[in-house]
């Protein structure tokens, strides 16, 4: 009983079973020690905010075939270019494809995260 009564949260009505188990986990500061740390976490939230829009997902798609240049993506998409280029920023931010210049083109391809990402949703993606 005395164990209980040193975890216990007198600021929070618990039922008993959390109880039990956040004071086996160390209380508050124990579950707060457990958890990702901020940058953990805004890093996965801007990867799922890039991954939430279905043109990003196709473009990603697209450079799981192979590396590709603006004009192609533009074909397939049909968008306009503020709209592309907005995309493709939002990508490159996430850290899922990297763009670099080649001439007077430049060629985006996925990064190794990308290449992850996509090796998951390109075998999902025939269920």
């Amino acid at each position: 009983m005395t164990e209980k009564n040193e975890c216990r949260e007198d600021t929070l009505p618990l039922p008993p079973e959390v109880e039990e188990a956040l004071c086996r986990c160390g209380g508050i500061a124990g579950l707060t020690g457990r958890l990702p740390g901020d940058d953990v976490l805004e890093r996965e939230s801007a990867l799922h905010r890039a991954l939430a829009d279905p043109l990003r997902l196709k473009i990603l798609a697209m450079l799981a075939v192979q590396p590709l240049c603006v004009c192609v993506i533009k074909a397939v998409l049909g968008i306009a270019d503020s709209k592309l280029s907005y995309h493709l920023s939002v990508l490159k931010k996430a850290g899922l494809i990297i763009g670099e210049a080649q001439g007077n083109w430049i060629i985006y391809r996925l990064t190794t995260e990308g290449e992850a990402w996509a090796r998951r949703f390109m075998g999902n993606a025939g269920r």
